[in-house]
């Protein structure tokens, strides 16, 4: 199995307190860390539920990979992210069964994780997908 688990689902939001707020007076999940990452013109808030990371993610600016999608679908279930133990491999192995990679090597993701996503149109899913080694 290429997949070993569910690392973390990912939502796009357009404020991200307001989302934080949402989750933490609704549902009681207040443990929240905040990541800025200017560089990918973002904010994340990420909490751990079981074993599972919920990421809420919101653009910065207009320049941010998803900021076009959230413009357009508006806020929702952005991507789901599975955990691979070598992504390189895993990378090769889709590219050769014929799977459309966004990104064709890794690249660093938070928590010292390399991440690569896939298009959402493979298998006609609709689903944007994240693979992520942890390389700790």
């Amino acid at each position: 199995m290429l997949f070993s688990q569910i690392d973390h689902i990912g939502f796009a939001v357009r404020d991200i307190d307001q989302a934080v707020a949402f989750y933490s007076d609704t549902f009681g999940v207040t443990e929240w860390e905040r990541i800025s990452m200017p560089e990918r013109h973002m904010e994340v808030a990420a909490t751990k539920l079981g074993g599972v990371l919920l990421e809420l993610i919101a653009p910065t600016s207009a320049e941010a990979a998803f900021a076009k999608y959230l413009d357009e679908k508006g806020p929702g279930v952005h991507h789901i992210a599975y955990r691979v133990d070598d992504i390189e491999a895993a990378l090769a192995t889709l590219s050769e069964q014929g799977a459309r990679l966004i990104d064709k090597t890794p690249r660093p993701g938070i928590h010292d994780t390399l991440i690569a996503f896939l298009h959402p149109k493979n298998g006609d899913q609709g689903v944007l997908v994240e693979l992520v080694q942890h390389t700790h």
